[in-house]
């Protein structure tokens, strides 16, 4: 039998019973170690010392051991696995299965068993460092966590069916007081509605908000440059608290709401609940915060949470501002052909130099706001009252096609009247048709002072109603030809046309005087 390294403790009973006189024999049979091993630590304190007079401390005796009796490292065959190291290492790390390990190693020459292969794999795994947890404390008022949970169904009051609903938890890592509200969705206006409800429900708000790699609040989980959903971002900028998301699958970095936060809402307050409105089910939650969990000592504090709270946290938090943050959500979205954009079911119109392409809509409660690609605010409107409505700005559309869309017989007839009374008349006479729909040509008519000049289009139109020709054809191709800067050419003016020249009197009376008469 081979003598074996022994623990310090066992190696300090050892040493008490040699020097209570006691054989090896004894000791080996006592301490259950083979008398080999017994021998070799009586001849060892000998030489030390150590079978007479005081008996030094444990570091001391740990000392010695260390420089005076080195372990011994029991002999060990080479294992035929050697060669084969680095790539079992390689496929180690990619979590490739010990069977295939087995296969490919095969098919490479190797002819031991599957298990050879597992235990050099076993003793691979035995030399790295083990994967322990570090606990993170943090300060009164530092941080709080925040989780959404799925809490089961609930009945809706609106429809009195059962629907799906989500518990959002926000607990404080220090005291681990929390809030609960639980909502039918995640979307981002949710998201940070319950973070104002939060904070109010604390009274105050804490350094930082950690957060799991949330859609609604991180856009791209990248721990290093987390592209924190843009709302998210100016809503906390808004409470001036920090976003601390946790790096991509380790929701253990928020253990403090992970496990007793929305595991232990499900457990305790959920657990064997009768399904309720979600209403009532929000308006309980708060009382269970307060008594039951806030009451309860917890498990790794053993002090009661709503305590630490009131008399220490509560205090350090920062203020809550009196104005809640006016949500804005945010969207990429696509500017169409006729200059608009679609946001919550309404358009609104952008710059036409930004088509074909994308922008990033900012919507408030009251405004809207659009940025280009490169978050250059580019166009501001109010928030549409409903869906399907249409906010125009006109110096968004082509200039040349702003004047189609504005103009009426009022605005028509308003800005002839400026040219002068002939263009208004010929402008009236186009708008008075009883069939047609003459506003378009109208307005060509009117915008042809903008080309010609308004002196020049007057005396057009007066020279269309010297002719009785009042069309707009007729007056562009006056201007086209310049005849508005001629002298009209009169027509010939005839007499009535008669039967005679001269007048029945005068026919008559010739008669009478030469004494006829008519037959």
């Amino acid at each position: 039998m081979k003598t074996r390294n022994l623990n310090l403790m066992d190696i300090r009973e050892i040493l008490l019973q040699m020097r209570a006189q006691r054989s090896d024999r004894q000791v080996a049979r006592d301490t259950g170690h083979n008398r080999r091993t017994i021998r070799r630590y009586r001849e060892w304190a000998e030489s030390q010392g150590l079978l007479a007079g005081e008996l030094p401390p444990l570091e001391e005796l740990q000392k010695r051991l260390k420089t005076s009796l080195p372990e011994r490292v029991p002999p060990q065959n080479q294992s035929s696995l050697e060669t084969y190291r680095e790539l079992i290492e390689k496929w180690e790390k990619a979590n490739v299965e010990v069977a295939a390990m087995h296969q490919r190693l095969s098919e490479r020459g190797y002819t031991g068993s599957y298990a050879a292969v597992w235990r050099f794999v076993r003793r691979l795994k035995n030399n790295e460092d083990p994967d322990v947890t570090v606990r993170v404390e943090t300060k009164p008022g530092e941080e709080g966590q925040v989780d959404f949970g799925y809490a089961g169904l609930m009945i809706d009051p609106e429809t009195g069916k059962l629907r799906k609903a989500w518990a959002f938890v926000m607990t404080l890592a220090w005291s681990r007081h929390q809030y609960v509200e639980f909502v039918w969705e995640q979307k981002v206006a949710t998201f940070l509605r319950c973070h104002r409800n939060a904070f109010e429900f604390f009274g105050g708000i804490p350094e930082r908000v950690r957060i799991d790699n949330l859609k609604t609040a991180i856009l791209k989980a990248v721990f290093d440059d987390p592209q924190v959903q843009q709302s998210y971002r100016e809503c906390a900028e808004h409470y001036g608290f920090l976003i601390a998301p946790c790096r991509v699958a380790t929701p253990e970095h928020k253990g403090k709401v992970e496990q007793g936060g929305v595991h232990y809402v499900k457990r305790n307050f959920l657990g064997g609940r009768e399904a309720t409105t979600i209403t009532q089910a929000n308006q309980d939650v708060l009382v269970w915060c307060h008594t039951t969990a806030g009451l309860r000592i917890h498990g790794t504090t053993k002090e009661k949470p709503l305590v630490r709270f009131e008399e220490i946290e509560k205090e350090i938090l920062s203020p809550v501002p009196e104005s809640p943050y006016d949500l804005a959500v945010w969207k990429h979205v696509k500017v169409y052909r006729d200059c608009y954009v679609v946001f919550d079911q309404a358009f609104y119109s952008v710059p036409y130099r930004l088509y074909p392409g994308k922008v990033w809509i900012c919507g408030g409660s009251r405004s809207v706001r659009i940025y280009d690609e490169k978050y250059q605010l580019q166009a501001t409107h109010e928030r549409a009252s409903q869906a399907g409505q249409r906010l125009t700005h006109l110096a968004h559309l082509p200039a040349a096609k702003v004047p189609g869309l504005i103009q009426d017989a009022d605005s028509l007839l308003a800005e002839a009247e400026t040219v002068g009374p002939s263009l208004r008349q010929i402008v009236q006479t186009l708008l008075s048709d009883p069939v047609l729909y003459r506003i378009p040509t109208a307005g060509r008519l009117v915008r042809l002072k903008n080309r010609y000049g308004t002196e020049r289009l007057e005396a057009a139109a007066q020279r269309a109603l010297w002719f009785e020709d009042p069309s707009y054809k007729t007056v562009k191709r006056i201007l086209a030809e310049g005849l508005d800067q001629t002298e009209p050419c009169l027509p010939i003016c005839l007499p009535p046309a008669t039967t005679f020249a001269r007048s029945a009197d005068e026919l008559v009376g010739a008669f009478a005087g030469e004494g006829g008469s008519w037959n």
